[in-house]
């Protein structure tokens, strides 16, 4: 099972071009989609789910052409937006109840018994008389993949989830698309790097609405073995080493900033080698300072 994406562009109305000739393959598993904040990873999520057409271009899951049959696509789609709006004063029980109603399973008993699997799957049985207004970020989010997984999907996508969550809410999170990963196609649209790097086998990096890398995190991190260097320097030096070096990340150590390079042969200039980030290929990607062959999808 594939998803297929090819040359989707789309410009919104006031001229934001939101994606640019996009073209992915998806296979089953975990798939991350990394990208800063208005990268267009909400958009292609939201063309994906059919929620909004593309200028140009298509989309397949195996056989069903998304854009011409959205109502087959949406038949196999489970959902969840970053924005997840619930009726707060409702039990969870009575409204995946409801959704599932939606979702059309209109047997009384079939639907009892899917919403039960489905709270004890998302660990939400014990609390499923309670009101959703209640409920902690990490368990209305663990609701929102309890809805999406009605009538057994075949594609689910989830959009910026763990943001918020506490330490063991995003855990047990992780632990449950993993779990729902390993059978079917779950796109996690993403900005947070250790999401992708715990979560995924397979990843793209989106921004400007340019594709600039897919593949196998652990592959793009072996592109860039042995180029990426660090070195803490003083406050007021920064400005000379951003100019001289190709500097793509820094961050206060101590209170010094501490540089990651992408070089060659640094050693001489007073840094030291480390191993390659899946941060690292993300800053030098979305930057253009790690230009490699084996980092672009043709």
């Amino acid at each position: 099972m594939e998803l297929t994406i090819k040359n989707l562009s789309k410009t919104y109305p006031n001229g934001v071009k939101a994606l640019d000739n996009v073209s992915l393959t998806i296979p089953q598993g975990m798939f991350g989609l990394l990208g800063p904040n208005g990268a267009g990873k909400s958009s292609l999520m939201r063309t994906i789910a059919t929620l909004q057409a593309p200028d140009s271009g298509s989309i397949h899951l195996d056989a069903i052409d998304a854009l011409e049959d959205k109502m087959a696509l949406r038949r196999v789609l489970g959902y969840l937006p970053q924005e997840f709006g619930v009726y707060p004063r409702v039990s969870a029980e009575d409204l995946l109840d409801h959704m599932a109603v939606v979702k059309g399973i209109v047997n009384r008993a079939e639907r009892r018994d899917t919403v039960k699997a489905l709270l004890e799957q998302t660990n939400l049985y014990d609390v499923r008389k309670r009101n959703i207004s209640t409920f902690s970020g990490g368990m209305k989010q663990r609701f929102g993949i309890a809805q999406a997984l009605i009538g057994q999907p075949l594609l689910i996508i989830v959009d910026e989830p763990t943001a918020g969550l506490d330490p063991g809410e995003r855990n047990r999170f992780y632990n449950l698309l993993s779990e729902i990963g390993e059978n079917i196609i779950v796109i996690l649209s993403t900005h947070i790097v250790d999401d992708v790097r715990e979560l995924c086998r397979n990843m793209a990096i989106i921004n400007q609405g340019q594709v600039l890398f897919a593949g196998q995190p652990q592959a793009a991190m072996h592109a860039l073995k042995g180029r990426i260097w660090e070195r803490t320097i003083e406050k007021a030096e920064l400005a000379g080493y951003e100019q001289e070096y190709a500097v793509i990340s820094t961050k206060l150590l101590a209170g010094q900033p501490l540089l990651h390079v992408v070089g060659d042969d640094l050693g001489l200039a007073g840094f030291r080698a480390v191993e390659p980030s899946l941060e690292d290929v993300f800053f030098s990607t979305i930057q253009g300072k790690a230009v490699q062959p084996t980092l672009v999808h043709a």
